[in-house]
Parts: structure tokens; C-alpha cells; sequence
């Protein structure tokens, strides 16, 4: 059964979450389609979560739409900017969650090269090719100050730094997307706010399946003591997404519990 339409804040605005199959990118979508927005619903290679996801976005009472694309390829970018600006006519809300899994799965026997190869072409090269694609478009839409935005994804460990083959990776691939959300914001103002969130430990695959030590650690490094969710991260991003946040701009939000503030460890992440 189909709800009525939400009313929320983001009512009437349409929104795209890259790699919104599972995870993160699934709560998000979720979480702005709570808020009122209809959403476009990216995955790699997942569909049949994809459409899960779209599923739930519906039962909100919102529209939904599903779009396969690799994002690891040029072409593949441009397609989905072009599928989804013209799915509705335009995009309000552009959120760049998707992340190469390099820790789960047959990926996580590659060595440091190829991870850090494909970390790059898709957390790095993909978010900073879609954001100037659909930030362009944005922008010469026009409207009033802010009224559209780009949310991007870092790592709160780029800057307080971890030590091991995952922690360098890592923080020189969410690095480079913190520092581009800081020069796109200035470059797209003041039609389009551009931020980014840094979240730490939020228990997705990995930290489902992560061991006793990384449990412990993650609990330890925290304020709140306990490991973030996907859905801590969404609602940080419903924030950003919305109103609220129309005088916010070139930020990184950090998502993370404090976990900054509660410790500066730089034991190994490999």
C-alpha cells in the first residue's frame, strides 16, 4: 500500500543518491524520500536491491526511478548526469555516496595498487566529473541562492589520520573529495551549496563482519561509545540537503561521535 505523499521539507524536490542500493546510499534515499523528495535510486551493479530501495521510496509515496551505471567508467558518468537530469527535468539534490568496496569480498584480496586504482576512478574521479556535470546544470538553471545542492562523501580519518595500508588509501582518496567540495563550493555559489560529510565508524559490511579488535576499537575511539549507523548519516545528509542548512556552504560535516575529540590513535587499519 502507497502512503499519502509526504509533506516534509523537501517536498516537490527531486533527488540523486549514487550508489543507494545497499548501505549508506540505501538509508539516504530512504531518508529523503521520508522528507518528501522523490528520488532517483543509483547502483553499480545491484538491481535487485536498487529496486528494493525504490520500492520503499514509493510505499513514502514518492516517485522513484532505478539506474544502473559504472560509475569507474567516463562515459558511464556522463550517461547517468544526462538519465537523471532528464528524469524529471532537473535535479535539486545531487548526493555522491557511491564508494568502491575494497574491504569485502573478492576485492579485499587485491593488492594496494589495484585498490587504490579503483578507490580513485570511482570515489575520486566520478565525484568530481558528476558533481562539475550536474553542478553546471545547477547552475544555470539558476533560482534562488542555494536552492539546489551537492552532498559529497569523505572520511573523518583523512583528517585525523590511521596508519596501514587502508588508512593511506583511504585518506588520500576522501581526502582529495574534501578538499574539491571546499573549490566547488566556491566555484558553483551562489546557485548551488556544495558540502560533504566525513563519517567514522558506521557499522555497513564491513563493520558487520568486522573482528572483536575493530568492535572494540570503534566503541573506544567514540564519545558516544557506540558505532554510527547508516541512518546517522542520513539524517545528517536530510539535513544538508534541506533548508535548514541554506547558509551552509563549502563545509565538511564530520559524522562520527566524536571520535576525533576521543582519541588519536594511528594504530594499523591493514
Amino acid at each position: 500500500m502507497t502512503s499519502t505523499p509526504s509533506q516534509g521539507e523537501l517536498s516537490g524536490r527531486v533527488a540523486v543518491v549514487t550508489g543507494s542500493g545497499s548501505g549508506i546510499g540505501r538509508a539516504v534515499a530512504i531518508e529523503l524520500a521520508s522528507a518528501g523528495a522523490d528520488v532517483l535510486i543509483h547502483t553499480g551493479s545491484q538491481r535487485q536491491n536498487a529496486e528494493q530501495v525504490a520500492d520503499e521510496v514509493r510505499k513514502l509515496g514518492r516517485r522513484a526511478e532505478v539506474l544502473l551505471a559504472d560509475l569507474a567508467e567516463h562515459d558511464a558518468q556522463e550517461q547517468l548526469v544526462l538519465d537523471a537530469w532528464n528524469w524529471r527535468q532537473g535535479v535539486d539534490i545531487w548526493l555522491n555516496i557511491a564508494g568502491a568496496d575494497v574491504l569485502t569480498g573478492e576485492r579485499s584480496k587485491m593488492d594496494f595498487d589495484a585498490k587504490l586504482e579503483l578507490l580513485w576512478r570511482v570515489d575520486v574521479v566520478a565525484t568530481i566529473r558528476m558533481s562539475r556535470l550536474i553542478g553546471e546544470r545547477m547552475r544555470q538553471r539558476g533560482g534562488v541562492a542555494g536552492a539546489h545542492t551537492i552532498i559529497n562523501m569523505g572520511w573523518d580519518q583523512a583528517r585525523y589520520a590511521m596508519a596501514g595500508d587502508s588508512g593511506e588509501m583511504f585518506a588520500a582518496t576522501k581526502g582529495s573529495v574534501m578538499a574539491f567540495t571546499h573549490s566547488l563550493a566556491k566555484s558553483l555559489a551562489p546557485q548551488v551549496r556544495v558540502n560533504c560529510l566525513a563519517p567514522g565508524w558506521i557499522r555497513t559490511a564491513w563493520g558487520e563482519q568486522a573482528s572483536d579488535y575493530w568492535q572494540a576499537r570503534a566503541q573506544e575511539e567514540c564519545l558516544l561509545g557506540r558505532w554510527g549507523t547508516p541512518e546517522d548519516v542520513a539524517q545528517a545528509a536530510r539535513f544538508l540537503a534541506s533548508p535548514a542548512a541554506s547558509f551552509i556552504t563549502g563545509q565538511v560535516l564530520e559524522v562520527n561521535g566524536g571520535a576525533g575529540s576521543a582519541s588519536e590513535s594511528v594504530r594499523s587499519a591493514s
